[in-house]
């Protein structure tokens, strides 16, 4: 069990050794992973020469994770502590997901063969790098626990940076977190990872994002919910940056799909009595409800409006994958719940049949592996096939090949860092509870990009920038 109280270091090689060496120079790194990709090497070929190019060291490479394992959030942090916990063993035992610059190996088929009969995905995607570690050297884990507190991100940003001397930042669920944390990420140009659905808009250099964004998870269920339930739309949302950003991002995408927002609540995140907000639905009686309540107190809407009689079609970007209310909950309470979801522990392809075997193996007392739990784990696989091709865990160098075009096979399908702007693309399936809260995937889309930001001329390669966008700074969206 994971002491809460200080720094936890996890499967960790803590012996004193000889302090690392002065990295390879960049023309170094560009020349291998230039080389890599035009000759097709494999992982364990790639580990291999990685090792003869850089300098020697034996020193553990520090992973720091900041994730809520007490407080509010917990419930959606925990999967995500135990996805990298899984993912650095993984590592430190020989492991690594494929990757490469290559496009997504899913298909548009619910079994994950493509329908004309030419494609059939990897059942297994996890393989031997040829690598204990990241070349030779062992993965030491820094897990101290944020208590859903956003002082205590700063806080523990600031040891985990200064103190600790981590060489990578994983972690934070709630966008507020995200945002306590990123200024002290941008002023000490760490290298940090946000594997979280959210938003959207984050254009940081030293910010890499590997969860869904707005244009990958609000305009497709938007665009499945209209023509299928209706144009009056009623928005419930969590009152802080992640529920209001959404709620602007479903008004201005609304008449554009045919659409009307014809009510919006916005919800502290304390509240759990949903009474009054029950009773103004009712009246107002939408034809879907737009759901971006968060948090386990907001969780006991769904019960409530059950009670109630308040059945209406819902649509959300994390109902179902992200709280498995559907789990928490007794039926019918999230029936007719409708969510674009970048993973589900449901998803029947071989390869997330393994990687559920393999968490809940390691872990048989997690209830439930929901979507950022796949983004986290993918995420620090990622950053480990980075760190090879660069040779190094130097921020600089690993950033380079982050930016060069790189992705890994997860287990929800293939994740691609776009290099302008730090997101990846994501398999985005539709998934609905049925009444007795049983899943159903009823469309997807197996490669969705993040267009968005590149729409507003973010290039990060070519003009580092460390700022948030709204959908009020895209002029197309003005004039809706």
């Amino acid at each position: 069990m994971f002491d809460r109280e200080s720094t936890t270091q996890a499967a960790a090689n803590t012996k004193a050794d000889p302090p690392a060496q002065p990295s390879q120079p960049a023309a170094t790194r560009r020349r291998l992973l230039q080389g890599a990709v035009a000759a097709g090497i494999t992982a364990s070929s790639l580990a291999v020469f990685s090792r003869s190019v850089q300098a020697k060291s034996t020193e553990p490479i520090k992973i720091g994770l900041l994730e809520d394992q007490s407080g509010n959030i917990a419930l959606y942090a925990l999967p995500k502590l135990h996805a990298a916990q899984l993912a650095i063993k993984e590592i430190n035992d020989g492991f690594t997901l494929i990757s490469g610059p290559t496009g997504f190996g899913g298909t548009a088929a619910p079994d994950g063969a493509y329908k004309g009969g030419f494609y059939k995905e990897a059942e297994d995607v996890l393989v031997p790098s040829g690598d204990k570690g990241i070349m030779g050297r062992q993965l030491t884990f820094y897990a101290p626990d944020t208590q859903s507190d956003n002082r205590k991100f700063q806080e523990l940003g600031r040891r985990l940076i200064l103190q600790d001397k981590v060489d990578v930042i994983f972690g934070a669920d709630a966008s507020s977190e995200r945002e306590a944390l990123r200024p002290i990420i941008d002023q000490t140009k760490t290298l940090y990872f946000y594997a979280n659905q959210y938003e959207g808009g984050v254009a940081d250099k030293y910010t890499f994002c590997t969860g869904a964004v707005p244009e990958q998870q609000i305009i497709p269920v938007m665009q499945y919910m209209i023509p299928k339930f209706g144009k009056r739309i009623y928005i419930l949302a969590a009152d802080y940056n992640f529920g209001q950003l959404s709620a602007s991002w479903t008004k201005v995408m609304a008449p554009i799909l045919g659409g009307e927002v014809v009510a919006e609540e916005f919800i502290p995140l304390s509240v759990s009595d949903f009474t009054a907000t029950i009773a103004r639905v009712q009246k107002v009686k939408p034809d879907w409800l737009m759901m971006f309540i968060t948090g386990q107190n907001h969780g006991n809407y769904y019960p409530q409006a059950n009670a109630a009689h308040a059945r209406f079609p819902m649509a959300s970007s994390i109902t179902l994958a992200q709280g498995y209310e559907h789990k928490r909950f007794a039926p019918p309470a999230l029936a007719g719940m409708h969510s674009a979801v970048s993973y589900m522990e449901e998803i029947a392809t071989p390869r997330n049949k393994k990687f559920v075997e393999r968490f809940h193996k390691m872990f048989p007392h997690e209830p439930y592996i929901q979507q950022e739990a796949n983004a986290t784990y993918a995420a620090v696989h990622l950053y480990a096939a980075a760190a090879r091709l660069a040779g190094s865990v130097d921020r600089a160098a690993v950033t380079e090949v982050l930016e060069s075009g790189i992705g890994v096979e997860a287990p929800s399908g293939w994740l691609f860092m776009d290099p302008a702007t730090h997101h990846t693309s994501e398999y985005i399936r539709i998934a609905r509870a049925g009444e007795d809260h049983s899943i159903s995937f009823v469309t997807q889309w197996p490669s969705l990009e993040p267009w968005w930001l590149r729409r507003l001329g973010v290039n990060l390669v070519s003009k580092p920038e460390f700022k948030q966008y709204t959908p009020q700074d895209d002029p197309r969206f003005r004039k809706a």
